[in-house]
């Protein structure tokens, strides 16, 4: 009988990384959730200060567990068959993504489609906009609130648009990256993936104007009833999410000046580079179903 070849699998020792994680995002989950009713309320409190130790706990985590996975890559301490492992976690990962925003994309269109129809009036509810405040249409977006906060909506063009363009242009830039480090290309490599994250930083700063903007010139805030809380819902989330990938481009950038990834052996950056791709696909569909539909 031929005996069977079996491949190494390493296991690392107990990391205490796993329930720092859990931790950063327990404070993320309570100071954003107090930090909006606050903020909906007018009032100020703790939900920020929260937040942003969320925010601090969650680098120090994953500036450590990154630090942890390279030495362990670095040290040949993988096999192809723990290779398998990554890239089959890193696909369950950005299908739970997928979920996540699934479940905010079904509430903007049960409040667009049901909710506000019914409201007006809608199926066997022709009494229901008598009960409603003064001036109610059962139109999207409701533009104003029970205590007569009135708001504009955000118009596609401008900003928005330009983003979606950052973003598009980024994934280019991101794949021909990608092919750089394929062909052994380093000089390619080097100055694809340095555009995708000025691209992605760009974006992120033109977000800030974005709201900014919207605060200030068009009244649409937190306190602006149901379009206000799933318009910051679902681009605060995005945005939160291309902050995670700029911040993943950058460890993959650094690790590229100091030689890392091989044309076989990189699937640290190819994970990098699914996430980023699958953010800019969100956005596309964030661009249309919030400010063009």
């Amino acid at each position: 009988m031929m005996q069977q070849e079996y491949q190494k699998y390493y296991v690392p020792a107990q990391s205490p990384w796993p329930i720092v994680g859990a931790v950063a995002l327990f404070l993320i989950a309570v100071g954003a959730g107090n930090f909006v009713v606050e903020a909906t309320k007018g009032e100020s409190g703790y939900g920020s200060y929260v937040l942003l130790a969320g925010i601090v706990v969650l680098l120090v985590m994953l500036i450590g567990w990154f630090k942890n996975q390279i030495d362990e890559s670095m040290s040949g301490l993988y096999s192809d068959q723990l290779g398998r492992s990554y890239r089959q976690g890193m696909s369950w990962f950005i299908f739970s993504e997928v979920m996540f925003f699934g479940a905010f994309f079904g509430a903007l269109y049960y409040a667009r489609f049901i909710a506000v129809p019914w409201l007006g009036g809608d199926s066997n509810n022709a009494m229901t906009n008598e009960v409603l405040w003064p001036g109610f249409e059962a139109m999207w977006p409701l533009v104003n609130t029970p205590g007569g906060i009135t708001t504009q909506e955000m118009s596609p063009g401008g900003l928005p648009t330009i983003n979606t363009i950052i973003l598009l242009v980024s994934s280019v830039t991101l794949h021909f990256a990608h092919v750089g480090l394929e062909q052994n290309k380093r000089k390619q490599l080097t100055l694809m993936l340095g555009a995708t994250i000025l691209l992605g930083c760009g974006f992120l700063f033109l977000q800030v104007e974005e709201y900014i903007h919207a605060y200030r010139d068009l009244g649409l805030t937190l306190q602006s009833g149901i379009y206000g809380n799933t318009f910051f819902m679902l681009t605060g989330f995005h945005g939160m999410h291309v902050t995670l990938g700029t911040i993943i481009l950058i460890v993959m950038f650094f690790r590229v000046l100091k030689g890392h990834f091989t044309s076989k052996e990189h699937f640290a950056f190819q994970a990098g580079s699914w996430y980023w791709h699958f953010v800019d696909v969100v956005w596309v569909m964030l661009f249309i179903f919030v400010y063009v539909l």
